[in-house]
């Protein structure tokens, strides 16, 4: 019989939904997470002896993930909720080496009546959503991880691709103009405590800016390899709090139509998602490790 041995394991919560208010007299701030939480602790027991002795149950976990939400009296980030969420679990209890917690905020915003912002509506808005990923030790290090998912954008001219490798197996014909469409996945590394709404809204204009460009002339992009480039570049500039920032784009298909009795003239398209390519990178600043492996 092989020996087996117990390398790693951890135990945590998944999809943990919860609604928070923040009523500052008749304004009100509402937020909408969905919550993970993981630990790293010495219950190596639990799986070689099946004894439960001093583990934190996976519901006691759901618990304070409302609890905590209940102490954060004034509005605050995901990022702020989870450590303090993170840096709870750490110091609670004396088993628990690390806590990591996931964050996903959903896209509800203030709405407007007659022009003027609504005092408690809002509206759920597009398919966004900001992520947010914490860890906390028992040596108290934290750290913080930003970002977002299913951001779609969309640019109908200043996009060619032209240049590859042809080969018997090439079909794909170059062009210098063509829709570029993407959903862009993006995560990035603080170097330190931010200012994270200001942040977070820094990094995404930047990423706005370096795929659309200047609003009457746009900027032409050869390649999405290129243009993810510069977004992760600008990025980093814009935010100088973020050291690390990885970029995944998919394409978004959007094909050359030559419908019935009439000719393509960058006018009709065929939408299609699957297959697609998928393009990722990791950009970071000077020499400094990435936040993550591709």
């Amino acid at each position: 019989m092989c020996a087996a041995i117990l390398k790693e394991h951890q135990h945590g919560k998944s999809r943990v939904r919860l609604g928070r208010t923040w009523r500052e007299g008749d304004v009100h701030h509402f937020v909408e997470w969905t919550v993970h939480t993981m630990l790293e602790s010495d219950m190596a027991h639990a799986f070689l002896d099946g004894s439960n002795t001093d583990m934190t149950a996976t519901d006691t976990q759901k618990n304070t993930v409302y609890y905590i939400a209940k102490q954060c009296n004034k509005r605050c980030s995901p990022e702020e909720y989870a450590i303090a969420l993170a840096r709870h679990f750490v110091a609670t209890y004396p088993k628990v080496s690390k806590a990591k917690v996931w964050v996903e905020q959903a896209p509800w915003e203030r709405c407007q009546v007659d022009g003027q912002p609504h005092n408690h509506g809002f509206a759920h808005t597009g398919a966004e959503i900001r992520t947010t990923f914490v860890t906390a030790d028992d040596q108290g290090n934290t750290a913080v991880t930003a970002g977002l998912k299913g951001y779609k954008v969309l640019k109908t001219t200043q996009s060619g691709y032209e240049g590859y490798l042809h080969d018997q197996y090439t079909l794909l014909p170059e062009t210098r103009d063509r829709i570029m469409a993407t959903s862009i996945a993006a995560t990035w590394k603080y170097s330190g405590p931010v200012n994270y709404d200001a942040a977070y809204a820094a990094v995404k204009e930047a990423l706005q800016t370096a795929f659309w460009g200047p609003p009457k002339s746009g900027v032409y992009s050869p390649s999405v390899q290129y243009t993810l480039f510069q977004m992760g570049k600008l990025a980093l500039a814009r935010a100088p709090q973020v050291e690390s920032i990885y970029l995944n784009m998919p394409n978004l298909h959007f094909l050359p139509c030559n419908t019935v009795t009439s000719k393509f003239e960058d006018d009709v398209y065929i939408a299609t998602s699957e297959p697609h390519g998928n393009i990722e990178a990791t950009i970071t600043r000077g020499d400094i490790e990435p936040h993550c492996k591709l």
